[in-house]
Formats: C-alpha cells, structure tokens, sequence
C-alpha cells in the first residue's frame, strides 16, 4: 500500500497531540518537516539530518534540540544550526505560532550567519592534521566568524573525507569516491581555508609559535590545533610481498583494495576489530570469500562482551565468512597463509585490521606533557599555552567515568574539533560530551554510548542472539556504556541520561 500522505503542517496541528518532547513528520510548502514540542514551545524544522539524512522524527528531543537517531547529531530547534557531529550543515527552520489550542507553521527562516568576530581572536590558527576533528575546528572557526588566517596542513593525498565509510559503503562499492570528501574543493576556497596536502609537521617551535614542515616551509601561529590521529599497528606476515599486504587507514589504503577487488576470489583479514569485520562485510558484498583470523575467543568480546561477539560471529558467519579465532597468521607461503595451528588458508591478499596507534612524535618532540596520548586539560589545551589537541591522539579528563580516557572514535574526534574550535576563540567550553561511536555490518547497526575498558557485570534486555537488544556494561554499579542493536531511540535516551547526570540539580 501507498503510504499515507503527509500532514500540512501549515494547516495548524491541534495542541493535544504532543506531548513534551513529541515529533510530527509532515510537509510545508511540498518539503518534508517535523513539528516538535520541548516544554511549552513548539518548533518546525527539516526532517532529514544533513549528515546521512536520518530520519529525525524517530530521534529524540532534549531540552531546545532533536537528535539524529542514526549517528546522533544534534541540531537546534530553534535555528536548525547544526551544533553537534558529525553533521555540519543547518537543516531547514520555519517559524511557529499558537492560536488558542492549535500550532500553525509559518514562513521559512533565514540560515543561521556566522557570527560575530569572537573575543579572543588569534593573529593566524594553523590545524595540523587533515581528518575529522581538522576539519571540524576549521569548520567551527570560520562558522564562529573568525577571520584571520586559517591553516588545515594536511599529509594525506585528500580532502577531509567520510573517514567511516572507507570500510563500510565505499568499499563495498555502495558509494562513489565523490561522496567521500566532507565538503567540496570549492569549500576551502570560499571560506578563506588555505588547505596544504601531502605535507607533514616536522617540529613546533612552542616559544616562538611556530611549526615546520618536511618541505622545508614553515608558519607562524596564533593558536595551534594538533588533531595528528593514528596509525595502524603493522604486523609482519614473512614470506608475504608487501603489495600483498593492505592496513585500512587512508582513502587511498581503500581505494588500492578497491582495485584488487574485482581480481580476488579470497581474501584473509586478519584481526577481529570493528575494521576487520566491517572491512569482511564489504569483501562479502563483492561475493569475495572472507576468513578472519584472529587470536580472540569471540569478536569484540572486549569492547562489547560474549554475547554481543557471538551474535557478530554468527551474522557473519550466516553471509558465508569463515572464522579461525584462536589462532594467527604465521608466515605465507605464495597464495597460502600458514595459521599458528598448522592449518593453511587460500588468499590473494591480507588485511590487516588489529589497532592502531596515536601518532605523538610531533607533540613528544614539543615536549608537551604526554600520558599514553597527548595530555589535555578539559578545555582541550595542551601543557603548552595556546596549543590544543583533538581527537584519536587525545588523552583528556572524561568526567562521565572520572578518568582521563583516550577514545579513537570518529565522532569523538569531530566533536573534540569543534570544542578545541569555540577554545580558542575564548569560549572555555568544557569538553563533555559522551563517546559515541557506530558500526554497520551487512544491514545490522551497533550503536555504543558511553567508555567501559572494563566492566564486572552487564545488564541486558532483550535477546543478543536475534539482533534486538540493549546491553548496559556496570562497573561498581555504576553503567558506563551501553551497546544497543536495532534500538536506536534508545542508545540516544542512554546519552542524554549520562548527560543529565552532569547537570546541576
């Protein structure tokens, strides 16, 4: 059947139909909208998230925002800003008005405008480091309405692109390569972002502020983001040629494995990690063969615990991969790989997904304060005044668990660049928001809220086994994390709970 026409919103919608914090899918003017309630007040705005255009309407309102239910970003209801990642861009707004018991939406209102020039205002803020968290302080910087010169130096061959697709839709050939980039080439230019590729810090010269690069060319700055990232832990697999070997880090890593695709019948990845699977998942819907050889009992049994890792075996299991956990990879010997049992596999290529690890050479050689990742302060600001750090490389002050924490997730990374962003430009916003991260495989999304490294008990509802769960992780009674599959609205009601536990009484 035809789905059922979407209401009018224009034509006014009676009061008693929303509840505090209800949403209604509707249209005005022919484009899709939602009408949503947060106390007494009553908001219309786009209904798709500019990120992956999720459907807000199934999100969650908190307090004057609704949250994206897909990979929650947070968007103001009252402007359509977007004001949290990974979404960048506003969504529609149009203006409301009540008369008696009845909501009617009115015109469209303007996009928000940059603001005005900020109070503190650096004489240049050069970014080093070309991924998420780079480009959201850019981003943030020039949104903000700072002015001055802005830096993104850059060692990747690329644009900023949608780092979680390289293992997901890109590679499993669901997205063209001009999806990938998070804005288009014309982007830097319009907004005065000078964006140096293929170039690498070398040294800062914290007393004079200034940063050197491997082509001999150097910058003044007036504040500094170090946003570094990580790189993956190479492994050596002997007697294997190295254009046998693939890591998943880079645009290019996915796209070298993109052209061996079409050629190979087998593949061996190996490391159970989110990289491993997801990157499993792809290879499966180019009908390559997969195994997984990983020294775990179960996949992800030590971020999301046993039963989750089963449920993960046997989806994957279930689109023919094929598992060798306990064992590793010893040696190859041509198309052969040579497993720690003994045992022998057939693969045209390995990839290798088990870890990385954050590039700190820079900040070491700076002789900023370090702890297993470069020390921030809540503020993101380094030891050094003026520099700040953001993302995988990041060891900060998490006040959800009360401990400094390093997290190497995506959406972490491009909210640390927005906070480091609004820092220094003199806005001494604390950074804390909850970790979040996602990971699809096959048409299966795992939503994670929170950061346990441990836990000594799990409360689940629901059933693992059948995809449809919620798995809270305790650690002296205290819920750290929580792990949902197939209920979305509840990984956002978990964040906001950690949230509001933050927030004054």
């Amino acid at each position: 059947m035809p789905d059922a026409p979407k209401p009018d919103l224009k034509k006014g919608t009676p009061v008693q139909q929303f509840a505090d914090g209800a949403m209604l899918a509707g249209q005005v003017d022919g484009e899709d909208a939602i009408l949503a309630r947060s106390g007494n007040e009553f908001f219309a705005v786009g209904a798709l998230c500019s990120h992956y255009h999720g459907p807000l309407a199934d999100g969650l309102v908190v307090d004057k925002t609704v949250r994206c239910p897909w990979h929650h970003a947070c968007f103001d209801l009252r402007t359509g800003e977007a004001v949290r990642a990974p979404a960048f861009d506003s969504i529609s707004c149009w203006r409301t008005e009540k008369i008696g018991d009845t909501v009617f939406v009115r015109e469209k209102l303007p996009e928000p405008t940059p603001r005005s020039a900020p109070h503190v205002n650096p004489s240049s803020v050069v970014i080093v480091g070309g991924g998420g968290a780079g480009l959201a302080a850019a981003e943030m910087l020039r949104r903000l309405g700072y002015s001055n010169p802005l830096t993104i130096v850059s060692a990747d061959d690329s644009a900023p692109y949608d780092r979680p697709n390289l293992s997901k839709d890109f590679l499993a050939g669901n997205a063209p390569p001009e999806w990938m980039p998070l804005r288009l080439e014309n982007y830097y230019t319009d907004y005065d972002i000078d964006l140096l590729l293929n170039t690498r810090a070398t040294a800062i010269d914290v007393q004079n502020k200034r940063v050197s690069f491997n082509n001999g060319r150097s910058l003044e700055f007036g504040a500094l983001l170090l946003a570094p990232g990580a790189e993956p832990v190479h492994i050596p697999v002997p007697g294997a040629p190295e254009s046998a070997i693939h890591y998943l880090r880079t645009f290019a890593d996915s796209r070298a494995i993109v052209t061996k695709a079409p050629s190979a019948k087998r593949v061996v990845v190996m490391g159970a990690s989110f990289i491993g699977l997801e990157v499993a998942a792809s290879l499966r819907k180019r009908d390559i063969e997969v195994d997984i050889v990983a020294p775990d009992h179960q996949p992800l049994e030590r971020v999301l615990g046993p039963e989750i890792g089963e449920f993960i075996r046997k989806l994957h299991q279930s689109h023919g991969v094929a598992f060798h956990l306990g064992e590793t990879v010893t040696r190859a010997e041509g198309h052969k790989a040579i497993l720690s049992s003994g045992g022998t596999i057939e693969s045209d290529f390995f990839v290798l997904g088990v870890g990385v690890r954050p590039d700190l050479t820079l900040a070491e050689s700076a002789g900023l304060a370090m702890e297993r990742g470069i020390s921030v302060n809540e503020y993101l600001e380094t030891s050094a005044p003026g520099i700040f750090a953001a993302g995988d490389a990041v060891r900060w002050p998490d006040p959800h668990t009360g401990h400094n924490i390093r997290v190497e997730h995506w959406v972490v990374a491009l909210r640390q660049g927005q906070t480091a962003a609004r820092n220094i430009l003199g806005q001494r916003e604390k950074f804390d928001a909850v970790p979040f991260f996602w990971s699809q495989q096959y048409d299966v999304a795992i939503n994670y809220i929170g950061h346990a490294e441990k836990w000594d008990k799990t409360e689940i509802e629901g059933d693992p086994a059948s995809g449809d769960c919620k798995v809270t992780y305790v650690l002296s009674n205290k819920p750290l994390a929580v792990a949902t599959i197939s209920r979305d609205l509840e990984n956002l009601k978990a964040e906001a709970s950690m949230e509001a536990l933050l927030k004054p009484a």
